[in-house]
């Protein structure tokens, strides 16, 4: 039972991985990766569960009982679009942040923010 279940246990490692580096890590980039590889862990989470056992396209047809709804496979696409949206501005401000602060560290910028 526990390996017919292996995708739910790769979403379980996945998101803890992410989990552990956006909690482990000062470096704002690897805070990003973290972030993204726990948003990639809900996708399949989400995706596993949309799957449906024996279920064909949607498509009308002579002795098809069983359909899979596409909606989640769309909306995970649509997520998958704001994720890269949502990355690359992450990015972008972790450059600014680098610009203004000569340093992508948490802690660093931290005490900087302190001193003035």
């Amino acid at each position: 039972m526990l390996i017919g279940h292996y995708n739910y246990w790769v979403v379980v490692a996945l998101m803890m991985l992410g989990f552990y580096i956006i909690i482990a890590h000062g470096n704002l980039i690897k805070k990003l990766v973290g972030l993204t590889i726990f948003q990639t862990s809900v996708f399949i989470f989400y995706i596993s569960v949309a799957k449906v056992d024996g279920g064909s396209a949607p498509i009308l047809a002579d002795g098809i009982t069983q359909y899979s709804n596409p909606l989640p496979h769309v909306l995970i696409l649509t997520a998958i679009v704001v994720g890269i949206a949502t990355t690359a501005l992450g990015l972008a401000i972790i450059v600014r942040i680098n610009e203004a602060y000569d340093s992508i560290e948490e802690e660093f910028i931290q005490q900087q923010d302190n001193l003035s």
